[in-house]
């Protein structure tokens, strides 16, 4: 029997779950993959985190029954954020060639790995936290249901860091190959799509953002289009000239709203950014996020509209004067 406790000194022990289950918040659940031969660990640790929320999101759980099954899930998951790893399954060091395998074959380094042992011998502490690329490692008698939930909150904090400046890094890479001829229009996309990138990143922002341009006056905000700049996330697919009615309607209400007030609007969780240049070109922003804009967020979106906007109209007026 395991000796996964849920509360101080209470063991219990439940039938096998189901390979994936999860804990819905409305948001994209964080992925955690439980790798351990024993049935009632799955359980304990799924009762454990049933009410488990990180900036709104909740946990999809994974599980796998030996280092084997582990392989085969994550072959099917590249996004997994924190993997609760059992050292002794198969054989006495199947969790430990796993995590070798992740870090060494996979080349992932931004997943998360705590080991869980309940044969301590088997796997020394000092020498395991020495030779293998881990993040924490616990003994399953210590891993009380307060304990297991804040090993769990810290663990995928870190991972939420680490992706934040992996899709930066990405974000930036886009910006500087764009930058060397930035005046071109097909390069200022990339250019702008990068430095979105950027910003939902370093902001902690849902990666559905727009960046767009109305076309002509808005007299029936229902029908008419937008010039679809640069997109991320659920707005990807939208290219080129797009009519507003496509969008949701609260999305297509607060960019209407915008356009027709010349001013930008937010609620707890939107931000619709508007920016008109010297010239009268207008352009919007519209991004969303898991928790409420704070103010500086909110000052370095305005910055992000407002230096896009006059890179394009600076484009716009040296395409006009070479068309003159």
């Amino acid at each position: 029997m395991s000796q996964f406790d849920v509360n101080d000194g209470d063991k219990l022990q439940f039938a096998a779950e189901p390979t994936a289950t999860e804990v819905d918040s409305g948001l994209e659940s964080w992925k955690l993959l439980l790798v351990d031969d024993e049935a009632v660990v799955h359980s304990v640790t799924r009762l454990a985190l049933a009410e488990f929320e990180l900036a709104g999101r909740g946990l999809l759980f994974i599980s796998a029954y030996s280092a084997a099954e582990a392989r085969e899930q994550l072959a099917q998951h590249d996004d997994i954020a924190l993997i609760l790893l059992d050292v002794v399954m198969e054989t006495d060091h199947a969790g430990l060639d796993l995590v070798h395998y992740i870090r060494r074959e996979l080349n992932n380094k931004f997943v998360r790995i705590v080991l869980r042992t309940g044969q301590p011998g088997q796997a020394p502490e000092l020498e395991v936290i020495t030779q293998y690329d881990i993040n924490d490692y616990k003994e399953k008698t210590e891993l009380t249901r307060q304990k297991l939930f804040s090993t769990v909150y810290t663990s995928l904090c870190s991972y939420r860091d680490l992706m934040a400046l992996e899709n930066n890094r990405l974000g930036l890479l886009k910006v500087i190959e764009a930058s060397a001829n930035i005046f071109e229009r097909r390069n200022l996309a990339v250019f702008s799509e990068g430095v979105l990138q950027q910003l939902t990143a370093l902001l902690y922002l849902n990666k559905d953002a727009m960046l767009v341009q109305p076309c002509g006056m808005l007299a029936r905000p229902a029908s008419d289009a937008l010039n679809i700049l640069a997109a991320t996330g659920c707005y990807s697919g939208y290219e080129g000239t797009v009519e507003i009615s496509a969008f949701d309607s609260d999305v297509g209400d607060r960019l209407s709203a915008a356009i027709v007030q010349r001013s930008s609007n937010y609620g707890d969780n939107y931000w619709v950014s508007y920016y008109i240049t010297e010239s009268g070109m207008e352009q919007l922003l519209y991004v969303s996020a898991k928790d409420v804009f704070l103010i500086p967020d909110i000052a370095m979106i305005e910055l992000f509209v407002r230096n896009v906007a006059i890179a394009h109209e600076t484009v716009a007026l040296l395409e006009s004067n070479n068309h003159g």
